[in-house]
């Protein structure tokens, strides 16, 4: 029977010592480090998604504000917002809450973000240092993701990660962040072939294609760790993630739950993440 990595309790041990720092923050500079949200929309899972950082970064002693915009914002008005955002010196984070309507090209509105403030950590620029190893504010969930392995016990130097999924949110930066750590890293994605058999050969499994259930247990590694991005609903209403829980649960070292695991690690990576720019821009 594999171990159930917990994500709330690793949450929120990274959160006591983001609160640390942003008070620390504050002692020193006079004002806490500040996160600036833009919510185009009414999304309802944005919207939720949204209060919820609200509300960790307030309880992390991390000011700032969520601007809610309407749906009919255009790519201009957007695009002045964010810029807006970028040049007043006392915000030093900034998150445009994906995914925007879709008359609204996201790629350009991340572009146009200061890269010292982007703790989403998409901005092409903040891609590159990662690609070429150098410091930079790393994506949320993958870097949740890394902590959440090293909080099973698991040193990725010298395993084998199977990444399922190569999107820019998670899979690509995920297995540059393995890489670093010296894994032998594996991209699975809709075109690999022989899928299961790619995933049998794994220790680290990251799951992050969206589709529910898709990681049987019989595709497991004995004793592999399994790190399950997704977030799915049934039809029943309850979420599932892209791994089946109770057969992996049955094979697998350590398994993250859904919901409960990688979930909560995202929004405290980006509460470090205002942290850290506050600090390096304190510094600059």
């Amino acid at each position: 029977m594999a171990s159930i990595i917990d994500g709330k309790a690793a949450a929120e041990l990274v959160r006591g010592a983001v609160k640390v720092r942003a008070e620390a923050f504050l002692q020193q500079h006079g004002r806490s480090p500040s996160l600036h949200v833009v919510l185009v929309g009414d999304d309802p899972a944005s919207q939720v998604y949204v209060r919820n950082k609200e509300l960790a970064a307030h309880k992390a002693s991390i000011s700032g504000l969520v601007h809610r915009l309407p749906i009919a914002t255009t790519q201009a008005q957007l695009l002045t917002k964010v810029q807006g955002l970028s040049a007043d010196p006392a915000i030093d984070g900034i998150l445009v809450q994906l995914p925007l309507p879709k008359h609204l090209d996201e790629q350009s509105i991340i572009a146009c973000l200061d890269p010292q403030k982007d703790v989403d950590g998409l901005h092409p620029y903040n891609a590159g240092l990662l690609m070429v190893g150098r410091p930079g504010l790393r994506p949320c969930t993958p870097s949740g993701c890394m902590h959440l392995i090293e909080a099973a016990g698991c040193d990725p130097a010298g395993k084998h990660a199977v990444v399922i999924g190569r999107s820019i949110l998670v899979g690509k930066p995920i297995a540059l962040m393995l890489l670093e750590k010296n894994a032998t890293v594996t991209i699975a994605h809709s075109k690999t072939a022989d899928l299961m058999s790619v995933v049998r050969q794994a220790d680290i499994v990251v799951a992050a294609v969206g589709r529910a259930d898709l990681v049987k247990g019989s595709w497991l590694k004995p004793g592999a760790v399994v790190i399950d991005v997704g977030i799915n609903k049934k039809s029943d209403g309850k979420l599932c993630g892209d791994v089946d829980f109770a057969e992996a649960m049955a094979v697998a070292g350590h398994v993250t739950p859904v919901p409960g695991g990688v979930g909560p690690m995202t929004i405290a990576w980006l509460l470090a993440n205002t942290v850290l720019a506050a600090e390096r821009r304190a510094m600059s």
